[in-house]
């Protein structure tokens, strides 16, 4: 009988079987579900591994990487046959990555990567810089490629933050009348955007707009010009969010970057599946998808990161 574990944190270490009778069994350890693009993350790599006949273990490392190494000792220590990863830092994910091949439990990482090579199998994702680049032009063009804006940075210690920021001012400072007036990180949090949105527009009340790192930001700042009557402000977002579409559709936000979430974690696990049966996926580790620009004329076709 199929036995679908929804396990969290070292709770997990007493309420699962065995080793033995995980040997079917694929756990997805994401950032925290409260952002609906690692919920998607993980409901895609759940339902894709159903399918194929796999049990799970669904698992939130919060974004802190002493807790994902601890997930992955609990995940060693349970035999699960593989992992699929969202990663809680780009440097100090290697060592649990590398833990998990040591006991010969290969990983395949979606949407972060880490900064080595040949310790995960597969790492899968979004064109960041490509997606980045028509978010910028889009910016600019809503902008009339001219006035001051702010820039909204995601977490630091997160590589899509800083490829994403590049792609942006490649485009974006090729427009000398365009003035980035501000620029600082919300880490990816709504909550954080809010507040410094507030902060940033008393210090700034002549912006024209706003581009963020990612769609959560770019709510919290657009709650925020609401608040202060500033609706009339652009903002510009990134991933693609149910949020942020309904916000479109609105006349709110102008637009965002969908990375295709859902389908990048259902890969991932059709190629665990494939490495498990086969020792090999036939693909390079690392693998890019490229984004899609979503506005006014496409935002009614999204739903839950993917175009339908």
């Amino acid at each position: 009988m199929k036995l679908t574990k929804h396990l969290l944190g070292a709770a997990l270490a007493m309420a699962v079987a065995p080793a033995a009778l995980l040997a079917d069994t694929i756990a997805i350890i994401t950032p925290s579900h409260d952002n609906p693009f690692f919920k998607a993350e993980a409901d895609g790599a759940k339902a894709q591994a159903e399918a194929l006949g796999y049990d799970t273990m669904v698992l939130v490392h919060d974004d802190d990487a002493n807790k994902q190494s601890e997930l992955f000792d609990t995940v060693i220590a349970a035999g699960a046959s593989a992992i699929i990863l969202d990663n809680a830092g780009a440097d100090a994910s290697v060592a649990a990555v590398q833990k998990a091949k040591d006991a010969g439990i290969p990983s395949f990482l979606i949407d972060r990567e880490i900064t080595a090579t040949g310790v995960a199998v597969s790492q899968i994702v979004s064109n960041n810089y490509q997606g980045a680049q028509l978010g910028a032009e889009e910016f600019v063009s809503l902008m009339g490629e001219a006035g001051n804006y702010v820039e909204l940075l995601g977490k630091e210690s997160d590589t899509n933050a800083g490829i994403r920021s590049q792609g942006y001012h490649d485009v974006i400072d090729q427009f000398p009348d365009l003035k980035m007036v501000a620029q600082q990180t919300a880490n990816w949090s709504q909550t954080e955007a809010f507040s410094v949105m507030e902060s940033i527009l008393q210090a700034n009340p002549d912006i024209k707009g706003v581009i963020s790192g990612n769609d959560t930001m770019a709510m919290g700042a657009w709650a925020a010009l609401e608040a202060a009557g500033r609706t009339d402000v652009i903002v510009v977002g990134f991933d693609g969010s149910n949020d942020v579409r309904d916000s479109i559709l609105g006349g709110g936000i102008k637009a965002t970057v969908l990375q295709p979430a859902y389908q990048q974690a259902q890969l991932a696990v059709s190629q665990a599946d494939q490495y498990l049966k086969t020792g090999s996926t036939g693909l390079d580790e690392k693998q890019l998808m490229d984004c899609v620009l979503i506005n006014g004329a496409n935002a009614s076709s999204l739903e839950t990161f993917a175009l339908k």
